[in-house]
């Protein structure tokens, strides 16, 4: 077993006034060549957006990107004719592919939008560019795992598709509950994020928006010693 420690205080950061965003892989400003992705997954952003503040319209291409609110609302526009908020339980997902231009706003006038982007390199280049978005109750990840996003020609429930043989998971851990995890294929890694709680993953504890990566594994499990909110992104290492 092999893993890499993230803790949250090694991040890098940035205060744009209307953003305050915590990069976990080397991103805008804070470039760091020990920090530049784990796997397949290129970003991992923590994001705090102020009321009425967002992000103009700009363009992707040829990556997998996934947004996660965890308070408040985003508003969503993009020029495939996609106009919806995304909200706390929901996950968004866009195959950027040939390309794709998008805004996102936080349309209250008081509350902070607090969401985390991903960005996973594809596993195809230039596919048709695709948006979905779905809500995963809570009840689904109670003490186990909910499978929010699969590989396109492996899916899974409701998993949202994306062009790559990644999967991301959610669950909510109570306190003294163990999770266990084995990696859908032996070239796979497990970036596991902790949201907020304390648990203990790999003989490491973890604590809010501590993250661990795990690969050349059979099985992880995982201990909460509090109620814990986690994300698990399974990605390819190569």
């Amino acid at each position: 077993m092999k893993t890499i420690l993230h803790k949250a205080d090694t991040r890098g950061y940035a205060d744009h006034g209307w953003l305050k965003s915590y990069h976990t892989f080397s991103f805008a400003g804070y470039q760091n060549p020990e920090r530049m992705n784990f796997g397949m997954l290129r970003v991992l952003n923590d994001d705090v957006v102020q009321p009425k503040m967002g992000f103009g319209t700009h363009p992707h291409q040829n990556m997998e990107i996934i947004s996660i609110p965890l308070k408040g609302a985003l508003s969503h526009k993009d020029n495939m004719g996609n106009k919806r908020a995304i909200e706390v339980d929901e996950v968004q997902v866009m195959s950027a592919g040939t390309g794709l231009t998008h805004s996102e706003f936080n349309d209250s006038k008081t509350e902070e939008v607090n969401f985390l982007q991903l960005w996973i390199l594809p596993e195809e280049m230039s596919v048709e560019p695709n948006y979905e978005q779905r809500k995963f109750p809570k009840e689904g990840r109670k003490n186990k795992l909910q499978t929010v996003v699969a590989p396109k020609d492996k899916l899974e429930g409701d998993a949202l598709p994306i062009s790559q043989q990644a999967f991301i998971y959610r669950s909510d851990l109570e306190k003294g509950k163990t999770l266990a995890i084995s990696p859908q294929s032996s070239n796979n890694g497990l970036y596991v994020f902790n949201v907020s709680g304390n648990f203990k993953v790999a003989d490491v504890e973890l604590l809010d928006r501590d993250a661990i990566g795990i690969h050349d594994v059979d099985e992880v499990e995982i201990f909460a010693k509090v109620d814990s909110e986690l994300i698990i992104i399974e990605v390819p290492m190569s």
